[in-house]
C-alpha cells in the first residue's frame, strides 16, 4: 500500500471526509497522541511532536496546554502545519500539554470530535486524547444515557470523561475505575490542571511510550517523536499501566493485570515509521528482516527489485540483499501534487495514481520485476501498481507481500472494510494472482513475521504481536451482543 497517497477533496479542507473512496485502499491509523510534562515550552515541543507523527492522522489536530489554574487549547481540521501557527501556539502557555492527530474514518468528520476532548466536571477541567478504539463503547454509552449522561460528541473517547464524572472517588481511581470497564486497544493521556496520566490498554495494543526532556517527561505514540526534539527513550508504557504524573513527580501504578502482549502487527508492518522503534525493535531493521525472509520463503528469478514507497522500502532492501537481485528505485512518489477539486470518476482515479506514483520506465522496461509491497486489502491498489510497471515496460511482475493474507476486520482502531471486502477472505492466493494482474504472487507467513519482528518479545506468544486481521484470533472480547464498535475511533 502506498504511503501518503490523497484522494481527490472536494471539501474545504486537507482530507475532508478521506477514507473508504481514496484512490488507493490504503489502511488507515485513526491518530497519535503527544504529551509533556513539567516543560515551560510545552506546546511547541508538543507541535513539533505532533508534526513527527503527522502521518498517524491528517484530518485533524489538537493542543491542549495546562498552567496549574486553566486550560488553553486549539483544535481544527487540517494538517498540524495548518492547524497551528506562531500566534496560536504563543496563546497556549504552560509547561504540561496533550496533542492529538487524527483520523476520522468511522465517525463524524467534524471540529467537535477533533481531539483532545475537552470537559468541566467537579473538581475542574479534564482534557483526554486516545489512540485507539472502545469496542464496547456503544454499550457503555447507551447505558450512560439511560442513567441521564448528555454526550456532547459522536467520539467513543467521551465515553470515559463520562464514567470519571460519575464517579465519587478521587481522579485517579475514578480513572482507573474507569479504564478498567473499557475493552478495546488504546492508549489514554488523560489531564487535568495538577495532574496527567498515561495508559495503556491490558493488552499494550496500541503503541505508547515515555522519554525524558531535561527534567520533563514526554509521551508519544512513536519514538521517533522523541528524536525530532531531541529526547532520551526511557521505556515502553506496559499493558494495564498507568502512570501518574504530579507536583510529586511520576508515579508507576496500573489499573488492570497485563492480559498476553498484543501489539498490532501492522504498525510493524506498515504504520509506524522506519525511525521508530517498537518493543526493542527498529522498524526499518525488522522490515528489512521481513523482505529478508520473505526471500527465503518466496524467491523468484528477477532482474530488479522494487518496493512500493515508502512503507516498502525496507522490506524490498532486505528482499534484494537475501537474493543477490539489484534493488532499483522503480516507483517514484510525488510528494507535491497537492489538493485537486476534480470530481472522482473512474478515468480520473487512473489518473490521480499516476499523478501520485510513477513507474521509472528506464528502469523497469525490458525486466523482469519483483514488486514488494506491505498487504493487499481489496486488491485495486495491487492490481494499479502492477499495471503501471506493466505499462512501463516490465515483461513480468512478481508481487511479494511481507505481511500473511489481511482476512479479518480489526476493531482496535484500523479503519479495515468489512471482512467481505476484504479480497483475501473470500479468494485462494492464485486468485489473487489473478485479480492484480500479477505473474505470481506470495504472502510472508505467519512464522515468518514472528521471526522478523524479533525484539524483546521474540519469546511471547505470537512474538508478542495481535495478528487477528490475519488468523482470526482476537486478544479481547469482541461481540457484545450487537452493542460493539467496528472501526476506528470517531
Amino acid at each position: 500500500m502506498s504511503d501518503e497517497i490523497m484522494p481527490f477533496w472536494t471539501g474545504d479542507y486537507y482530507n475532508e471526509g478521506s477514507g473508504r473512496d481514496g484512490i488507493f485502499d490504503k489502511l488507515k491509523e485513526e491518530c497519535g497522541v503527544f504529551g509533556v510534562f513539567g516543560h515551560p515550552e510545552a506546546a511547541s515541543i508538543s507541535y513539533y511532536g505532533l508534526h513527527a507523527l503527522q502521518h498517524r492522522g491528517e484530518e485533524s489536530a489538537g493542543l491542549c496546554v495546562a498552567n496549574g489554574t486553566e486550560f488553553n487549547y486549539h483544535r481544527e481540521m487540517g494538517l498540524v502545519k495548518e492547524v497551528f501557527d506562531r500566534d496560536k501556539l504563543s496563546s497556549l502557555q504552560g509547561d504540561r500539554s496533550i496533542g492529538h492527530v487524527r483520523y476520522s474514518t468511522s465517525g463524524d468528520s467534524r471540529v467537535t470530535n477533533a481531539q483532545p476532548l475537552i470537559f468541566k466536571y467537579r473538581d475542574g477541567d479534564l482534557a483526554v486524547a486516545t489512540n485507539g478504539n472502545i469496542v464496547n463503547a456503544p454499550k457503555i454509552r447507551r447505558e450512560l444515557e439511560q442513567s441521564g449522561s448528555i454526550f456532547q460528541t459522536t467520539s467513543d473517547t467521551e465515553v470515559i470523561a463520562h464514567l470519571i464524572a460519575r464517579s465519587s472517588k478521587d481522579f485517579v481511581e475514578a480513572a482507573k475505575d474507569a479504564l478498567h470497564q473499557l475493552v478495546g486497544g488504546f492508549a489514554f493521556l488523560l489531564m487535568t490542571n495538577d495532574k496527567l496520566l498515561v495508559a495503556s490498554d491490558p493488552n499494550g495494543l496500541r503503541p505508547i511510550s515515555m522519554a525524558r526532556l531535561g527534567d520533563a517527561y514526554l509521551f508519544s505514540s512513536e519514538t521517533c517523536a522523541f528524536e525530532v526534539v531531541g529526547a532520551e527513550i526511557i521505556r515502553d508504557i506496559r499493558p494495564g499501566e498507568l502512570l501518574v504524573l504530579d507536583a510529586n513527580g511520576l508515579r508507576e501504578d496500573r489499573y488492570a493485570e497485563p492480559q498476553r502482549k498484543a501489539l498490532c502487527a501492522m504498525e510493524y508492518i506498515y504504520f509506524a515509521r522506519p525511525d521508530s522503534d517498537l518493543n526493542g525493535s527498529n522498524l526499518h531493521s525488522a522490515r528489512k528482516r521481513m523482505g529478508q525472509v520473505m526471500a527465503q520463503e518466496s524467491f523468484v528469478n528477477a532482474d530488479v527489485v522494487t518496493g512500493v514507497p515508502d512503507s516498502s522500502i525496507s522490506a524490498a532492501i532486505g528482499y534484494a540483499e537475501q537474493t543477490g537481485i539489484p534493488y532499483e528505485l522503480g516507483l517514484i512518489k510525488n510528494k507535491y501534487t497537492g489538493r485537486t477539486f476534480i470530481q472522482p470518476s473512474q478515468e480520473l482515479r487512473e489518473l490521480g495514481v499516476k499523478m501520485k506514483l510513477s513507474a521509472v520506465r528506464r528502469v523497469v522496461e525490458g525486466k523482469r520485476v519483483v514488486m514488494i509491497d506491505d498487504s493487499i486489502v481489496r486488491g485495486t491498489t495491487s492490481r494499479r501498481i502492477v499495471n503501471l510497471l506493466r505499462e512501463a515496460g516490465a515483461t513480468e511482475v512478481h508481487v511479494r507481500i511481507t505481511s500473511p493474507p489481511f482476512k479479518n476486520p480489526c476493531f482496535y482502531g484500523i479503519d479495515t472494510p468489512d471482512r467481505s471486502e476484504l479480497i483475501a477472505s473470500s479468494r485462494s492466493i492464485e486468485e489473487i494472482r489473478q485479480e492484480i494482474n500479477a505473474d505470481s504472487l506470495e504472502f510472508l507467513s505467519a512464522d515468518g513475521l514472528i521471526q522478523a519482528v524479533g525484539g524483546d518479545n521474540k519469546d511471547d506468544y505470537k512474538g508478542g504481536m495481535c495478528m487477528a486481521c490475519f488468523d482470526n484470533d482476537y486478544p479481547t472480547r469482541t461481540d457484545f451482543n450487537g452493542e460493539e464498535k467496528y472501526g476506528c475511533t470517531s
